[in-house]
């Protein structure tokens, strides 16, 4: 959303403004944007007065049309956008569920929604699917990635230094400690391969990764060779000191970590399924492997430990996927076509 933003700050017949349900800003870059930005915070979970204060916002500013970005706001969107006469475009489709009983409340949003949205929009053709969308209003535009994201990055050797890491290697994943995340495979796989050799540091990176509930998953005896960060900023430098990255999970649309991994040229371990399948080209970028399996996961980890050929020949063919197919310009025009599509329509 925030690269969307920029892009259409570049553009002469755009006007963009946001409207933010939490304060807590993960990419604080947003507020040198120049884009007006407009908070409206729950007091409740349940709050109704969202409605109100939306309807306001969007009455004042008169939109062409909201774009929402999941399916909390999607709910909140739907009758300011249809008292208002708004085309609604729905972006709640981030992830790819393989199990839908898992989720039953993002279904019942999608159910509730997506007769009146004008368009939907989902980041993987595996999400479409996975939420019934109707193919007449669906969409799928992939993210891209901005590698200007790559540029200043804190060299490999003060990254290490600063984690205190002195094994040959670094294998890390960068996700945040969730239930979709097989956060629980990745530390088996590691272990499995600590008890074969020792250098080797693990990093997790991610919004609770540095949990309670995260360290109990460390075995005794191997503290040494785990990193647990948590969130952190400047995610990219952290990669460029990985050797290998991993994306261990049960549901995923089009991973913004791997595209970060292909962009910065790191081989690919990562769960088969969902928009991971629409990324990474097994035995190409990368290997895909089953969910749940950690013992081929580590084999395959261990694979790309022995082999610098084979790491540097993924992580080149990654970078150039990247490039020629996840760029942020492209993601960009399909996004604009895709409004100035609706535009025409409404004028028609």
């Amino acid at each position: 959303m925030i690269e969307l933003a920029k892009a259409f700050k570049a553009t002469q017949d755009t006007h963009i403004e946001l409207v933010i349900m939490n304060k807590n800003l993960h990419y604080k870059e947003v507020l040198n944007m120049n884009v007006p930005i407009h908070y409206i915070i729950r007091s409740v979970k349940k709050d109704a007065s969202v409605f109100r204060k939306l309807y306001l916002i969007c009455k004042k500013i008169k939109p062409d049309f909201i774009h929402c970005w999941d399916g909390m706001t999607a709910i909140y969107a739907l009758p300011v956008a249809f008292l208002l006469k708004i085309k609604l475009i729905n972006g709640m489709i981030t992830d790819a569920p393989q199990k839908r009983s898992m989720f039953k409340k993002s279904l019942f949003r999608a159910r509730l929604t997506f007769p009146a949205s004008s368009l939907i929009i989902a980041n993987s053709y595996a999400g479409l699917k996975a939420y019934n969308a109707p193919t007449q209003k669906s969409l799928c535009i992939h993210n891209g990635f901005n590698f200007d994201r790559t540029k200043n990055i804190v060299s490999n050797d003060d990254i290490r230094e600063q984690l205190n890491i002195h094994t040959r290697y670094v294998v890390g994943m960068v996700a945040s400690f969730a239930n979709v995340k097989d956060y629980p495979s990745y530390f088996k796989a590691a272990h499995t391969i600590l008890e074969k050799r020792n250098d080797v540091t693990f990093l997790a990176i991610g919004d609770k990764t540095d949990s309670a509930q995260a360290i109990n998953l460390v075995q005794k005896g191997y503290e040494k060779n785990f990193r647990l960060l948590g969130t952190l900023a400047d995610i990219e430098s952290y990669i460029n000191a990985m050797d290998i990255c991993v994306l261990s999970t049960f549901s995923e649309g089009i991973s913004n970590a791997i595209l970060e991994y292909m962009a910065s040229c790191k081989p690919v371990v990562a769960t088969e399924g969902g928009g991971t399948n629409e990324i990474v080209v097994d035995g190409e970028t990368g290997f895909l492997i089953a969910p749940s399996s950690p013992a081929i996961m580590a084999e395959k980890i261990n694979t790309l430990l022995n082999d610098e050929l084979l790491r540097n020949s993924f992580g080149q063919a990654g970078r150039r996927r990247i490039e020629q197919e996840f760029s942020i310009k492209k993601m960009a025009d399909e996004y604009i076509k895709a409004y100035r599509g609706i535009l025409e329509n409404k004028q028609d």
